[in-house]
Parts: structure tokens; C-alpha cells; sequence
């Protein structure tokens, strides 16, 4: 198929960024993972250049942080004017209006009919973390329950509450106490002959329990869910399952907290996942796209619990910093002006058409889903085991580089291909990477002579 987009003038990685490779791995400890080899030179919507020149179409998003595209033209301008009346201060030294105006909308923008308030970090991490001590403060309590495959964040307590122990957890423990996790639908491997509904009452079943033999709903300061878990693998659980844990939430006093790192800022075709599944949370904890590549994060919530703590036991000297405040207000502009919203469930709707069109082919491919451009094929070695195919998806990971396309995995095996492009990707951009997804997959499955569905 001939490129309108990727332009590949190298091998990948070309001689320039194998040069820059080479301190990298003198300077820089290996722990920090890269997924791609090559340096980047520029960016823009959804394309990426290499410092050799090399062009790629960018399916990765920077795993989730550029859904209004790479060096948005508004976001570059609110930017530099910013940059060029100060760059800081400090919101706990002296206030800037950015904040309070960021503050205001997403207040407004954030289910529930009550009076809200924000207060804004740096990292997700850091939003789940003050999320947490914000929960313990209103409740009096210490529990903390989280579930099985969500991931929160590196740090202590966030590393607690994920569940993938490699590469995360390893090694780095003791671990923060009283942290719980609870079980997750996972639909596509529920048991064999049982209906989604049927499964559905299983899993709500196994929480209600939990909180009889792992910890008393009454130490429960807050529940933590991923509307879909993303680096869980893109697992969308039932309304009925999400529902019944808010249920349970309103009836012991424990606060319910959307984490929305992932998933917020129009990625399944709504500012917030949460409102798929007709549930208000008490808090919501966002990043990643919020800033559209400058670190900030936040914390959404019920007023008289977010205006707990007392002076000076939140923030941080970066906390909320000015441009990010400026990105973010920029972010919902755009979000707003181009109809984010709209375009993700459009995309969502092809990217699904054509994994479900490779799923057709290829017996490895397990399972299709997604919310909005929240999308995800997840690989096995054939459809009756299920069992995780990792290698596969590391292969097609690589293939797709090799072809200009810059592609994510997930799961806890590591055995699902997650796609994040940015959600001001063009359909042209669009259709030629996910031409090269296809590519990426016919070549692994055709170098392993894999057993396609067709030739059964």
C-alpha cells in the first residue's frame, strides 16, 4: 500500500537515534521502559518524526495524553503566552485566576447535581493519592479497596492498589496497608456456558461477599474503580456490576472514587467514562489528556468532602502549575469547538470494524472491545484455551514499528494490543494506520503459519 503519512528513510532505529541510543543506555537506568527505539524531532495532530527523518502515525498517544494531538496549534499559542507573563509562582505562594477558572469548569463539567470543588497535582499518581487521603479525612477510615487488573500509579500507595506485580510491584515492597482489591468482571473470560448477565450477577455476587470475607464495609474509607481498566487491558465491565458497587458505596457510607486518568477528556466519547454507566462518583481523579502533554492532574468532588482537609495539608510546589492550568482550559475548548466527544464514538465504530474484520481472519484474536476510541484486540493462542499470547503482541508491537506505526500493549499478560491515537487523528491518518495494524498482523501470524479462522 503506498504511504501518504509515514515516510520511512531508515531503518528503525536509524543511525542518529542508535548514536543517542547509546547514552541513553550509558546515562539513564534501564528501569525506565522505552517502547520505541527512535528520538523524536517534531510532532503535530497525529504524526511523529524521528530525528532521521523517519515519519510514523501515532497509535500510542503517549499512552493516553495527546488526545487533542500532538503541539495543538491553541494549545502551543495559550502556551507561550502564558510562558511569556510567568511560568510560576507557586498556587500556595501567590494564586493565579488560570486555576480558579480551571476549577470552575470542571466543577460544572462533572456529573452530580451539588456543589463541587477541584484542587490540582501534578501526576495521576499523585491525583489517586490525594484522592485517597481526602477519603480518609471525611470518613474517619483507613480501608482502601481497589480491583483486580486496575492500575493507579508507581508510587507506594498506588503501586499497593495495581495489581500487574511485574513489572510494577517486583521487588519494591513492603507495600502500604489496609489496601483491598476486589474482583473485575472480565466478560470474554467468564465461565464456559454462562451468560454475560449470569456472570455479571457472579462477579457482583463475589464484592458482596468480599466485604464479608476480606474487610468490613464499616473500615472503608473509599472504592476505586477505573470505569475501564486501562492498563488492565481495555476491560469495559457491565452498568449493572458498576451500579451495584455504588450501590453498596451509598448504603456504608464509602465514597466512590472514578479514577480517570485514561479515560477522561472525550477518550470514550464523553469528559468522563463514568457517565456510560448512569453512576455519580463522590470524587473523580484526572491527568494524562487533561493538560495534552504538560504535567497536571486533579481531583474532582463532592464540596464538603473535598473541603475536608485543612489549610495546607493538600497541594505541592508544582501542584496545578500555570501552564498546565493554561493547557487544560485550552483542552476543553478544543474538546468543545471540534466535537471530541462526538469524533471519539466515530472512530471508536471503525477501529472496532476493522479489528473485528482481522478477528474474522485470525484464530488468535481472542476478543474485540472498547468504549469510544477506547479500543483494544486482546491475543491468545487459539479461542477455545484463551490462554495469553505475550509474544505475539510483542512481535506485532515491533512489526508495526517497522511500518511507521507506533502501537501500545496491555493486559496483565501483556497480551492485548490497545490503541490511543489521538482523537484529532483524520480519517485518511486513520485508515493508513490502521492498514498498518493489519499488515503488523498478517505478518505475525503468517511468519508463525497461525491457523486462520477461513481455513479451518
Amino acid at each position: 500500500m503506498e504511504r501518504k503519512f509515514v515516510r520511512l528513510q531508515t531503518e528503525i532505529p536509524g543511525p542518529k537515534s542508535r548514536e543517542i541510543l547509546e547514552r541513553r543506555n550509558k546515562f539513564v537506568p534501564r528501569g525506565i521502559s522505552n517502547n520505541c527505539q527512535s528520538f523524536v524531532k517534531k510532532a503535530e495532530g497525529a504524526l511523529v518524526e524521528d530525528v532521521d527523518g523517519n515519519h510514523y502515525i501515532d497509535f500510542a498517544g503517549a499512552i493516553g495524553t495527546l488526545n487533542v494531538g500532538h503541539s495543538h496549534p491553541r494549545v502551543v499559542k495559550a502556551l507561550q503566552e502564558q510562558a511569556s507573563q510567568f511560568i510560576h509562582t507557586g498556587f500556595n505562594v501567590m494564586m493565579y485566576e488560570s486555576y480558579i477558572n480551571l476549577a470552575e469548569r470542571l466543577c460544572a463539567l462533572a456529573p452530580g447535581q451539588f456543589d463541587k470543588q477541584a484542587a490540582f497535582f501534578n501526576s495521576g499518581a499523585e491525583a489517586v493519592e490525594n484522592a485517597v487521603k481526602i477519603a480518609r479525612k471525611y470518613t474517619k477510615r483507613q480501608g482502601i479497596v481497589s480491583f483486580t487488573r486496575g492500575f493507579h500509579g508507581r508510587t507506594l500507595m498506588t503501586m499497593t492498589m495495581t495489581s500487574k506485580v511485574k513489572p510494577y510491584k517486583f521487588d519494591f515492597g513492603p507495600f502500604a496497608p489496609e489496601v483491598y482489591k476486589a474482583p473485575y468482571p472480565y466478560v470474554y473470560h467468564r465461565p464456559e456456558g454462562m451468560t454475560e448477565q449470569q456472570y455479571s450477577g457472579m462477579i457482583i455476587e463475589q464484592f458482596e461477599q468480599f466485604l464479608v470475607a476480606e474487610v468490613a464495609p464499616e473500615t472503608i474509607a473509599a472504592v476505586v474503580m477505573e470505569p475501564v481498566q486501562g492498563e488492565g487491558g481495555f476491560i469495559v465491565p457491565d452498568k449493572a456490576f458498576v451500579k451495584r458497587v455504588r450501590e453498596i458505596c451509598s448504603q456504608y457510607g464509602i465514597l466512590f472514587i472514578a479514577d480517570e486518568i485514561q479515560t477522561g477528556f472525550a477518550r470514550t466519547g464523553k469528559y468522563f467514562a463514568i457517565e456510560h454507566f448512569e453512576v455519580v462518583p463522590d470524587l473523580i481523579t484526572i491527568s494524562k489528556s487533561m493538560g495534552a502533554g504538560v504535567p497536571i492532574s486533579g481531583v474532582i468532588g463532592r464540596a464538603e468532602i473535598m473541603n475536608t482537609p485543612g489549610i495546607g495539608e493538600i497541594g505541592g510546589t508544582y501542584a496545578g502549575s500555570p501552564l498546565g492550568c493554561q493547557a487544560a482550559l485550552t483542552v476543553l475548548d478544543i474538546i468543545e469547538d471540534e466535537q471530541l466527544n462526538d469524533r471519539a464514538q466515530v472512530i471508536g465504530e471503525r477501529v472496532i470494524e476493522k479489528m473485528q474484520l482481522l478477528a474474522d481472519r485470525f484464530e488468535g484474536i481472542g476478543d474485540v472491545r472498547g468504549l469510544g476510541a477506547m479500543c483494544a484486540m486482546e491475543i491468545v493462542k487459539d479461542r477455545k484455551s484463551k490462554i495469553p499470547d505475550k509474544e505475539a503482541v510483542g512481535k506485532m508491537v515491533k512489526e508495526a514499528a517497522k511500518r511507521g506505526l507506533m502501537l501500545l500493549s496491555a493486559g496483565i499478560y501483556s497480551n492485548v494490543i490497545r490503541l490511543l491515537m489521538p482523537i484529532t487523528i483524520t480519517d485518511e491518518q486513520l485508515e493508513e494506520g490502521l492498514q498498518i495494524l493489519e499488515e503488523a498482523v498478517e505478518a505475525v501470524y503468517q511468519n508463525n503459519q497461525a491457523l486462520s479462522v477461513g481455513g479451518e
